[in-house]
């Protein structure tokens, strides 16, 4: 598949559960556009799914996707979890109920246009756009915590 958008995303959490934040590139041929926001109390998983979903939201029309995580839980949901969560009326296997349903439940509303393709990509190890999502994720929550200390 020739993507006609490429996405990378992150979400980084100061303590788990605690500030968290989320970066998001997407890029169409030479156009690039980054994208960040930041919650006062949350999880990492959350912020990963926050990430993926907040650039899907952003795009303007159907497209073919690749896009980028270093989240397992963001690709594996995406792409060999959710038919069993969906069956089983949003349980686990265990029967427990799905954490961060919420999250999940609008990301699959906001991929359902498009034709994506969820690829990981090792955190941390020198990728560009993992990198720069990186610090868009960790820039947002920095940026929150000034605010909050000036409130």
């Amino acid at each position: 598949m020739t993507p006609d958008v490429v996405i990378y995303t992150d979400g980084a959490c100061r303590g788990n559960p605690g500030p968290g934040g989320w970066g998001a590139l997407l890029a169409k041929g030479p156009h690039q556009k980054a994208i960040s926001g930041y919650e006062a109390h949350t999880t990492n998983n959350r912020m990963e799914l926050q990430a993926a979903l907040s650039a899907l939201q952003a795009l303007k029309q159907p497209c073919r996707i690749v896009l980028w995580t270093d989240s397992e839980y963001l690709r594996k949901g995406m792409t060999e979890w959710l038919p069993g969560w969906q069956t089983r009326g949003w349980k686990t296997a265990a029967k427990q109920p799905v954490k961060n349903a919420d999250l999940w439940q609008s990301l699959l509303a906001a991929a359902a246009p498009h034709q994506i393709d969820w690829r990981w990509v090792k955190g941390h190890a020198g990728d560009p756009g993992n990198e720069a999502v990186d610090r868009l994720a960790n820039e947002a929550i920095d940026n929150a915590l000034k605010q909050q200390k000036r409130a």
